[in-house]
């Protein structure tokens, strides 16, 4: 967008009688001009220009908003770098067809691009019904034509008919968009979002100049890497252009995309029948950051480890799998093949040239081995079968799986790879063929060395009852000895004791390569945490997942029993949330990345795992923080598996806690998954409200009821959004903050057969779907109170930290 001041058009206009518009209209000549207070509509209604002030400013900025929803929702904005510090501004159009926003002294605040140089005979300021403000002329022969339109100068939203998002080669013009600088400030802020055509046209959302995100290259239908738009999608490249744009197929379909102060590229559908928005962010997990896992490596959502290399690649780093991959085996210029990849996001493209001609997989992969550089190759248009073709070279960089929508892509490798894993094979046959003799003599010398193990075992009165050395070689665990956890937390210090509970204290250390880590220590006088300790150490080895916290191995040396973690800087979740300061460090995004992603560390638990596993603990204790508030579920030492399709078992001992328990596993010691799923319910309300189920209090809370009944009580009332917490002000996202909330009340519903599963939860938090209406909540009470049942201080047995609880019942 084009700001100056035009002297002479400012004595023009001065000079000039200018008179105002009267009533709401659609266009206006140079006559006249709009006001503050005044409005320009669109014919059809649908959009309105006029003066506002966000927030608690006095600036004043000229806008474009949507005309029948409230609140205002603002889709450009003319000076968003000049606003107006008083109700004095007006906008009016010199008689050369160039708009002018006016100051109370008849001062240029801004001015739309250059005035044409054709000769203009009566130019009108319009307001189109796709929002788009144009001034327009008429030709010699009536032929209208458009002077000036703000599609050519978009700020942060991108509307459908726009068209226009790319270069003009011609006047070398480019046309971007930019997110605002804050929730109450329209300027420019630190993230455009760019029809890139360098290479091959993709888009990329920059910070600065450091690329964020990418989606792309163009397939003929889409970018790569992106699901796709109901919106006609369209790309325009030749001598002259290179421009995208989107048109509604759906004329009734309110619709747009913004790019957001964090850089976060969100799709809106404007729901006529709740009156709200919904949502879509083009960015949903961490495989979307750009080149997340490095050259001629391949991100899987999901995974873990979520970087993993191309097939014939290995990584450059074990111990840094984000700094990518290298050839198993260079390339040779002569004799290469190429590995077909399928349903993948295609690599950058700005390292690419093509060539338009038609040809077939065939034709491209000739063409690719001619170019010694060229280490892979697509067709340009997925639809035919017959197209272009797309060469890479060098590295292949910011490449990931795509669940649904993926391309192929077809990669050079070495041809002597192709025989190198059959060899490899061969030569392990015979190696243990080899070794078998030898294998022999071990194992008996084994023998031997575990009698004498087992007798100094049995005669170690601190053995007894605590898990040893060699249960952690059962479950896979690296072992650690002792004296380098001591000198890693300096022998224990007080210093380093990041907390306690029912089975010891959790110190913090630092190894000899400066890795951070955190040591849960089995206490000695500990009678809650020694089965716990055991079962966690049989089950965290078979567990891997970006939420759940890594084991980085055990130590069990004399009377010490510990486990080794990963350090989460950011502590647990209750430590944060529960806390009125830093709960202001979790703005709606974080919360809403720390739902979906206990979700997604539940469904894995549940489904994904090689052990079925019932956690039986959830809460918000037992959700850890990394450095970027990315949530991971912990301790699993009240954690069962099952096998098979085994979902269910019942207890005697009813373990777990107070707020977070179901009411099955409460009365009857019935545990399942949905055992699970009614915790993670609660923990979502938690997370949205900022308040403790338990001793939930609230102003507006009149007949004393806990977090879940509160919040069932405003959902049947339409009144959900009141439990959001007040510290996110209306900085958050309504439709998300809705839609967790029934989600979470559909998850605490008191029967077990109502609640939804796991995969239901995370497919309803990701996706715009009608969702069940949710029935009354267990414990709806203030008090989780058992009919019938009388809880006492005998009967109720609490861990150290007053957190974990254990109920002994008779059968």
């Amino acid at each position: 967008m084009i700001e100056h001041r035009d002297k002479f058009a400012s004595l023009l206009i001065s000079s000039l009688i200018i008179h105002t518009i009267s009533a709401a209209t659609d266009s206006f000549n140079i006559s006249e001009s709009i006001r503050d207070g005044e409005t320009l509509v669109s014919s059809g209604g649908m959009f309105a220009l006029g003066f506002f002030s966000l927030g608690n400013s006095t600036n004043r900025y000229l806008g474009i908003y949507y005309n029948n929803i409230k609140p205002n929702t603002y889709v450009w904005v003319a000076n968003r770098e000049a606003p107006l510090p008083t109700k004095s501004g007006s906008l009016t159009v010199t008689e050369s067809g160039l708009l002018l926003l006016l100051n109370g002294t008849n001062g240029t605040v801004w001015s739309s691009a250059s005035a044409t140089t054709r000769k203009v005979q009566n130019p009108t300021v319009e307001l189109l019904d796709s929002g788009n403000l144009v001034v327009r002329d008429a030709d010699n022969d009536g032929t209208d034509i458009f002077l000036w339109q703000s599609f050519d100068h978009p700020t942060d939203t991108y509307l459908p008919g726009m068209i226009s998002l790319g270069w003009d080669l011609d006047k070398r013009v480019e046309t971007y968009l930019s997110s605002w600088r804050g929730h109450d400030d329209p300027g420019p802020g630190e993230f455009t979002a760019h029809l890139d055509p360098t290479g091959y046209p993709q888009i990329v959302v920059r910070r600065g100049e450091t690329v964020k995100f990418r989606l792309g290259p163009w397939n003929g239908v889409r970018f790569s890497g992106s699901p796709g738009t109901r919106n006609n999608p369209t790309l325009r490249m030749n001598k002259d252009e290179v421009k995208y744009g989107e048109d509604n197929v759906e004329k009734s379909v309110i619709a747009r995309l913004t790019l957001s102060l964090d850089g976060v590229g969100v799709r809106w559908i404007w729901n006529n029948q709740s009156k709200r928005w919904t949502t879509h962010n083009l960015e949903a997990d961490p495989c979307d950051t750009y080149n997340a896992c490095g050259a001629f490596g391949v991100c899987s959502a999901g995974d873990s480890p979520m970087c993993r290399c191309m097939d014939r690649f290995v990584h450059r780093d074990e111990g840094n799998l984000s700094q990518g991959c290298v050839a198993r085996t260079a390339l040779a210029c002569g004799g290469d093949v190429f590995l077909k990849y399928s349903g993948m996001k295609l690599p950058d493209a700005r390292n690419t040239t093509f060539d338009e001609r038609k040809m077939l997989p065939a034709d491209c992969e000739a063409e690719c081995l001619k170019r010694c550089s060229c280490t892979a190759f697509k067709q340009l248009d997925i639809r035919e079968e017959t197209s272009g073709c797309l060469f890479y070279y060098g590295e292949l960089l910011d490449v990931r799986t795509m669940p649904v929508g993926g391309d192929e892509l077809y990669i050079r490798i070495a041809s002597t790879d192709l025989g190198k894993d059959a060899h490899a094979k061969r030569v392990k046959l015979k190696a243990s063929l080899a070794s078998m003799a030898a294998a022999a003599v071990l194992i008996c010398l084994g023998l031997i060395f575990l009698c004498v193990w087992k007798r100094k075992k049995d005669s170690n009165p601190y053995n007894e009852g605590k898990f040893s050395g060699s249960l952690g070689h059962d479950a896979d665990l690296p072992f650690f000895n002792l004296p380098l956890i001591l000198k890693a937390t300096n022998n224990f210090s007080t210093d380093n004791k990041l907390g306690e509970g029912g089975f010891g204290p959790v110190y913090k250390g630092v190894l000899e390569n400066g890795q951070e880590i955190a040591v849960k220590r089995l206490s000695k006088s500990s009678k809650q945490g020694v089965d716990e300790l055991k079962n966690e150490v049989i089950l965290i080895a078979k567990l891997q997942h970006r939420n759940l916290v890594r084991t980085l191995g055990c130590c069990a040396e004399g009377e010490e029993s510990m486990l080794i973690y990963e350090y989460m800087p950011n502590n647990s979740l209750d430590f944060v949330l529960f806390d009125e300061t830093k709960s202001m460090s979790l703005d709606w995004r974080k919360r809403f990345n720390i739902i979906t992603g206990i979700a997604k560390g539940l469904l894995y638990l549940h489904q994904d795992s090689r052990l079925r596993i019932i956690h039986r603990d959830l809460k918000a204790s037992n959700i850890l923080l990394d450095t970027e508030m990315n949530p991971k579920i912990s301790d699993f030492g009240l954690a069962r598996s099952f096998g098979g399709s085994e979902t269910q078992a019942q207890t005697s001992r009813v373990v777990g806690t107070y707020g977070y328990m179901s009411p099955e596993y409460a009365i009857d010691g019935m545990f399942s998954i949905k055992s699970d799923v009614f915790s993670f319910g609660v923990l979502v309300l938690e997370t949205v409200s900022g308040k403790r189920n338990r001793g939930f209090c609230h102003e507006q809370n009149q007949n004393s009821l806990n977090l879940l009944g509160y919040a069932w009580t405003l959902s049947i009332e339409g009144r959900s959004c009141d439990l959001v917490d007040p510290c996110l002000g209306e900085l958050f996202d309504l439709s998300e903050a809705l839609r967790s909330i029934q989600v979470g009340l559909l998850c605490v519903q008191t029967c077990q057969e109502d609640r939804p599963s796991m995969s239901e939860v995370v497919f309803m938090l990701g996706n715009q779907v009608e969702l069940p209406v949710p029935k009354q909540p267990g414990f709806f009470a203030g008090r989780d109170v058992v009919p019938g049942r009388s809880y006492s201080s005998s009967n109720a047995t609490n861990s150290d930290n007053q957190v974990t609880i254990t109920w002994s019942q008779g059968r």
